[in-house]
């Protein structure tokens, strides 16, 4: 285990939640570590407050207020899937308080770019999906198929729509981010490869550390011991 305690602060997935980390906790708290994991205005516990202008800024501003009122400083920011968005915007806003950025299985963007920019095939499914979610959010994607039925009992029963407005909403960054960036892929890929493009471009970028974890899309459910291990390992 790392030599010093470190806080963790996390820019959850799509359709997703703080709970959704909630194996991690007992794992962090065991190796001394502090794991913050906030919810995105109108998902998870705060689902009531959704509505239709709910869009990726709203997401980096939730997360800054918690950075703010938690007075959190010199922390590491994990951006998990969409996270990866969230996580860059937070980076570059609160440049002065992330020690380090980790990004596991998720979206980089650089500057004007949005979520449909980076996945252009999943484009006018998740707007034609919209259609059937009151016109402004899309139904939760499938779990990975090697999520135990427990799990996917516990994620079906919590996940909930997402506000298109998120995904279509283009990343506005101050200048280019120099903080130390670590990239995880998770190698149990679905067909799509959603992930695999970000992996390639960050395994052969010397601004980057790179890494593989033998799990599907989100090991903080299906494998938090390996994904502990390695946050632990980059973190230290």
């Amino acid at each position: 285990m790392s030599s010093s305690p470190k806080t963790f602060l996390v820019c959850h997935g799509a359709w997703s939640a703080g709970w959704a980390w909630k194996k991690m906790h007992p794992l962090m708290s065991k190796a001394g570590h502090r794991l913050v994991t906030p919810t995105y205005t109108g998902l998870g516990e705060r689902t009531h407050l959704a509505h239709p202008a709910i869009n990726l800024e709203t997401h980096i501003e939730d997360m800054l207020q918690v950075i703010k009122y938690e007075d959190l400083r010199d922390f590491v920011l994990i951006g998990h899937s969409y996270g990866g968005m969230v996580a860059t915007g937070v980076a570059d806003r609160a440049r002065d308080k992330v020690k380090q950025l980790i990004y596991v299985d998720a979206f980089v963007p650089s500057d004007g770019q949005s979520l449909l920019d980076l996945n252009e095939v999943a484009k006018p499914r998740m707007r034609e999906l919209a259609k059937s979610g009151d016109g402004w959010r899309v139904p939760p994607n499938p779990t990975p198929p090697d999520t135990s039925p427990e799990d996917v009992a516990w994620l079906s029963d919590r996940r909930v729509h997402m506000p298109l407005q998120c995904f279509e909403q283009k990343l506005k960054l101050s200048a280019p981010l120099s903080l130390p960036r670590s990239y995880i892929y998770a190698t149990r890929i679905t067909p799509a490869d959603t992930f695999g493009p970000f992996a390639k471009m960050t395994k052969n970028d010397h601004a980057w550390r790179y890494y593989e974890i033998d799990a599907s899309h989100s090991p903080n459910v299906t494998a938090p011991e390996t994904l502990m291990a390695l946050l632990d390992k980059i973190a230290g």
